[in-house]
């Protein structure tokens, strides 16, 4: 059983309102406050909140419970209250039935009034809690309402609860509570239910985990925002089916307290569904319209069902109290109902999908088959692929012993595009699968080669690798490869596009291109939109990634449109996607965010969850890189939970590996790395392994494993050097210098450079060239050129803001700092520190930077012979004129020379580099003589 809520969900207002009151109260000025709602909304949650609060600011609390034997109990409740305080009431309480006499009843109440006002009255202010005040007596109602006139001018609030679903007509509380709010003698709240949104946050609280939209969703559905409910069926094993036991006997225990025509009339109407209306009530019972009127009358006043504004509809107010009623119908009677049901919705025309629905229930499979299959038809059409999943698993389970095998592949191919659409990967794989064997047993090898990049596209979603899929692939040529005429023309372009399509995912441009080429040449003149659109979508991103980005972004802006207006809502989803996730990788930050947006309102609009979620998963990925970490972390968190692919799962571990780096969360961070990591290189695909390579490599360098960071650089190189890659391997150029430099290897670090420059230089594309002049920046501040640093520092600085990539933008103002101070700029370097720890700070960074490691004597190798010279000179104690002249130099090349030994010594002082040397005088004054540098 899992623990409730730990914190209050969509009770701010109330929340606000109840401190407002509290306020008042401790200023001398309480008041009687109604918390109202259904049972299960949370009224019980919300006052021990607010209780807490009052004992935080010095109120006194106290409180008391009715309980639904206490109508018949005198002041049971204020006896409980008075008794918090050691009030007794039991001699007024036999005084006022001496004689049974009207003004004894009303002094008893003033009493009892009068007693509780003096309790309030004390130094502390207080808090008196009643609950459940729908079941109080008439005396404790009289009391409270004779005391709410004075609480005004007492330092007391009184706050009751009572549940709106429990005022029937004859309850007592229902004319006193509205006599008392019409007379501004009390004040009500009333608790909402909880949105969807809140839904899905109080689930997340009880689970302590963020929930898939679909359970969520589901729960919703289930609960109707109810907290006690969604913490019930949060607790069963299945969400979306399962009843809880609890919920189920409290519904039914209402119901025995209706009128037998009530308790069947509702019965009846639990088989129509959640919604009813009163014709097709009446059609299914056979009644007379006078007893389904008072049937319907009885149900609403004891707050089971409520009308619509027309008053021919109705509502179960609860899913729950029609769940609970319909399980309890007999058997027969169910199957009967149903059967009624299904005849009466087809003469009335109503929808196939509600038709078959109450044929399957009724257990008559034969008739349900038509329906269903008409009404999944429909909702492709509409673009409601959840609907049609549902029906099209509907139609197998009815469908006829039997039916033609082709008929049935048939079926089971149009089900698992649309598991596909819903990213139900797993079914999806399974359903086409079968679909494919049949086709093939049959001999129907064409029917069969359509279906392959269908099976492709999921197989990718579930990880399997490139030489995989392009041997399924090449056996769907081979199934065609005897055929030649346009039908056969057009599944093999379709393969082709395919193929081409799978060999770009991998980067392996020239080979995409070479394919992509291949499919056009295959296509038939006048061949189908929906090909067109995925070659325009396949080509314009081996376009970009080419660097050649603005005819990329055309064709890929043309394929979406084209694929929108012919309403091909696959292909426009897919183009979004690769548009969206294209940009995001090649720091075209703005133009991902807009392609991104815009698709992933797209893909909900036409349930393409699948490209839907990998959207998302990069909308995170360009939140962390521009710095939104918090919004990063809650959206890739959001795409993780809701995407079933494999390759969503793995774009939101990267951006939640990188948010926990950023923040000094190792494990975490190389949790998630890892893990991406491990699915990456199983699919084999350079954009899946590399940013996880490139995580670890990070990682390491922070950790101060420079050797690891290496090794981990050198892998993500390889790749991206076997396939001529400059988009993923740019943020490796400068984590590789770093990490060289940290081992004092400036060689190493200049090699790195030399060859990933080569890449990127290639590439041309845009959003990665700053990283060559921050690697340069690094390798000059390293070497002591701080004049030359300073001015690559800054050229890289202005490029990374420009692109808003926070990362390597907030070091760069680090290195700058570091720059400036070397320069003995000390205004600078303080101004520079100030703004990388404030950017930091809006992303809640904590590390960015590798420690800087304390400078150890350097090697007499880092000086050159006549920076050697120089500093020989100014260990004798020469100054910069007395060093010009016995060099032959000019007095500003000599302070040149000098900054330079300044910074490869970490020194700050001349007297420093005058120690420096004494200290290794023998061995200096021997190279000095056989002019080899220091």
């Amino acid at each position: 059983m899992r623990a409730p809520s730990p914190v209050l969900v969509g009770r701010d207002d109330l929340l606000a309102l109840a401190d407002r009151r509290l306020a008042a109260t401790a200023a001398g000025h309480g008041e009687l406050l109604f918390l109202a709602g259904e049972a299960g909304i949370g009224k019980t949650r919300l006052l021990t909140e607010i209780a807490a609060r009052a004992a935080a600011r010095g109120f006194r609390v106290a409180g008391a419970a009715a309980f639904p034997a206490d109508a018949d109990v005198a002041a049971g409740l204020i006896t409980d209250a008075l008794s918090c305080f050691g009030t007794r009431t039991a001699k007024l309480l036999r005084q006022s039935y001496d004689g049974d006499s009207h003004r004894q009843r009303r002094l008893l109440v003033t009493a009892l009034a009068d007693a509780l006002a003096e309790v309030g009255a004390g130094p502390e202010p207080l808090l008196l809690t009643l609950e459940d005040l729908h079941w109080a007596d008439d005396l404790t109602l009289q009391t409270l309402a004779r005391l709410a006139h004075r609480l005004s001018g007492l330092p007391m609030l009184i706050v009751g609860t009572y549940r709106s679903d429990e005022l029937y007509p004859r309850v007592p509380m229902r004319e006193w509570r509205t006599r008392l709010l019409n007379q501004r003698h009390a004040e009500e709240a009333r608790l909402p239910r909880l949105g969807p949104a809140d839904t899905a946050a109080l689930a997340a609280a009880i689970s302590d985990a963020v929930l898939p939209a679909t359970v969520t969703g589901a729960v919703f559905a289930r609960s109707d925002g109810i907290p006690l409910h969604v913490e019930e069926f949060l607790a069963t094993v299945d969400a979306a089916a399962a009843l809880p036991d609890t919920l189920a006997e409290a519904v039914l225990s209402r119901a025995a307290s209706l009128s037998a025509p009530a308790r069947q009339l509702a019965g009846a109407a639990s088989v129509i569904g959640r919604s009813f209306d009163v014709d097709l009530l009446t059609a299914i019972t056979g009644e007379r319209p006078d007893r389904i009127d008072d049937g319907l009358r009885e149900l609403a006043e004891r707050f089971f069902v409520q009308p619509h504004a027309d008053g021919f509809t109705y509502d179960f107010r609860h899913a729950l109290i029609r769940d609970a009623l319909h399980a309890d119908l007999p058997p027969l009677r169910r199957r009967d109902l149903h059967a009624r049901t299904a005849g009466a919705a087809l003469a009335a025309g109503l929808s196939d999908a509600f038709v078959s629905d109450q044929y399957e229930r009724a257990y008559r499979p034969a008739d349900a088959y038509g329906h269903a299959l008409t009404a999944a038809a429909g909702a492709v059409r509409m673009s409601a692929h959840r609907e049609a999943v549902e029906l099209y698993r509907r139609a197998l389970r009815t469908a006829p012993a039997d039916l033609p095998p082709a008929e049935r592949a048939t079926l089971l191919a149009a089900l698992g595009a649309e598991l596909a659409a819903v990213d139900e990967n797993g079914e999806a794989e399974g359903t086409l699968l079968r679909a494919y064997r049949m086709r093939l047993e049959l001999g129907d090898a064409l029917s069969a080669a359509v279906l392959v990049p269908q099976l492709v596209a999921v197989r990718h979603l579930l990880g399997a690798g490139l030489d995989e899929r392009a041997a399924l692939l090449r056996e769907g040529l081979d199934l065609i490869a005897a055929r030649a005429d346009d039908q056969a023309q057009e599944i093999r372009a379709g393969l082709h596009a395919a193929l081409a399509a799978a060999y770009m995912l991998d980067r392996r441009l020239e080979e995409a291109t070479e394919v992509g080429v291949l499919a056009e040449a295959f296509s038939v003149e006048d061949c189908d939109h929906a090909l067109r659109c995925h070659l325009g979508g396949t080509l314009g991103s081996i376009l970009v990634f080419a660097g050649r980005m603005h005819e990329g972004w055309q064709m890929l802006a043309n394929a979406i449109g084209r694929a929108r207006r012919g309403g091909l809502e696959a292909e426009a989803a897919r183009g979004y996607r690769m548009l969206g996730s294209s940009a995001s990788v090649l720091v075209e930050y703005d133009l991902a965010r807009q392609w991104l947006a815009e698709g992933i309102a797209y893909a909900e609009s036409v349930e393409r969850f699948n490209d839907r979620h990998y959207m998302a998963a990069h909308l995170a990925h360009v939140d962390w890189a521009e710095g939104a970490w918090e919004a990063a972390e809650a959206g890739a968190t959001r795409a993780l939970a809701d995407g079933q692919g494999i390759t969503t799962r793995i774009t939101a571990l990267h951006v939640l590996g990188y948010v926990a780096l950023g923040r000094g969360r190792w494990e975490r961070a190389t949790e998630c790395m890892r893990e991406a990591a491990t699915f990456g290189e199983t699919m084999g695909e350079l954009q899946r392994i590399s940013p996880a390579w490139w995580g670890l490599a990070s990682i390491a360098l922070l950790r101060d494993h420079p050797d690891e960071a290496i090794t981990w650089c050198e892998r993500g190189y390889a790749a991206s050097a076997k396939v001529r890659d400059a988009a993923y391997l740019f943020p490796y150029v400068v984590t590789g210098v770093r990490a060289h430099l940290a081992k004092q290897d400036l060689t190493g670090a200049r090699d790195w450079l030399a060859r990933t420059g080569a890449l990127l230089t290639d590439r041309e594309i845009p959003g990665t060239l700053g990283a060559l002049d921050h690697g340069e920046g690094l390798i000059h501040l390293h070497e002591g050129q701080t004049g030359k640093a300073r001015v690559e520092l800054e050229r890289a600085a202005a490029f990374w803001r420009a692109r808003k990539r926070f990362w390597e933008g907030t070091q760069t103002l680090s290195d700058q700092a570091r720059c400036a101070h070397r320069s003995r700029r000390p205004a600078d370097a303080a101004r520079l520190s100030t703004q990388a720890a404030a950017q930091a700070t809006t992303a809640g960074a904590v590390v960015l930077m590798p420690a800087t490691r304390p400078s150890a004597p350097q090697p007499r190798s880092a000086l050159t012979a006549r920076e050697a010279e120089v500093a020989g000179l100014i260990a004798d104690g020469a100054t910069n004129r007395e060093i010009a002249a016995a060099l032959s130099i000019s007095p500003k090349t000599v302070s040149a020379h000098v900054e330079h030994i300044l910074t490869k010594l970490a020194a700050s002082r001349r007297a420093q580099i005058a120690t420096w040397t004494t200290t290794h005088r023998r061995q200096f004054s021997t190279e000095r003589g056989t002019s080899n540098g220091l």
